[in-house]
């Protein structure tokens, strides 16, 4: 794994996250997003207010990021919602493992109780093992929910992980 480090996202770090989700929109297959989404979407989706975002950098290039919000208002806040993109060149080096352990503690430090994936596409194969090995469990099976570009529709996966 590289040696890494795990920061605050800052605004000057949004073109880089941005280079990394609009290839991951386009792609279409691991985000319900629209595939013609155009940044105001990405950043909707991954960057807005409620959300706290963190980048993994080496050095000064950001190869990955992650957000933390509520899963939910009032009596749902105590959950936890994440989501993480890693740059297409440093995919498969333990950046979305890293991101995800600094998102558990985390969110264990900013007191909430529990970690929630509401969509988690099953066919995303490296995304389901891995979350499974950092300890979340999948609750239920959408059927059908995500039309994937290629596999037609496939199932998407509701996982969650007690703090």
């Amino acid at each position: 794994m590289p040696d890494i480090a795990i920061r605050r996202a800052t605004p000057a770090d949004w073109p880089a996250i941005w280079a990394m989700l609009e290839p991951i929109i386009r792609e279409g297959e691991t985000l319900s997003l629209p595939r013609d989404g155009d940044e105001a979407v990405g950043r909707a989706y991954f960057a807005s207010p409620e959300k706290v975002n963190f980048v993994a950098v080496d050095g000064e290039q950001v190869l990955g990021a992650s957000y933390v919000r509520a899963n939910q208002l009032g009596g749902g806040a105590h959950v936890a919602n994440c989501g993480y993109i890693t740059a297409a060149a440093a995919r498969g080096r333990g950046i979305a493992r890293q991101l995800c352990a600094h998102s558990i503690e985390y969110a264990r430090s900013a007191g909430y109780r529990a970690i929630q994936f509401n969509f988690v596409v099953s066919s995303n194969a490296a995304a389901v093992h891995l979350w499974t090995a950092l300890g979340f469990e999948t609750l239920t099976r959408l059927p059908g929910a995500f039309d994937h570009p290629r596999l037609g529709f496939v199932d998407a996966l509701v996982m969650f992980r007690a703090l």
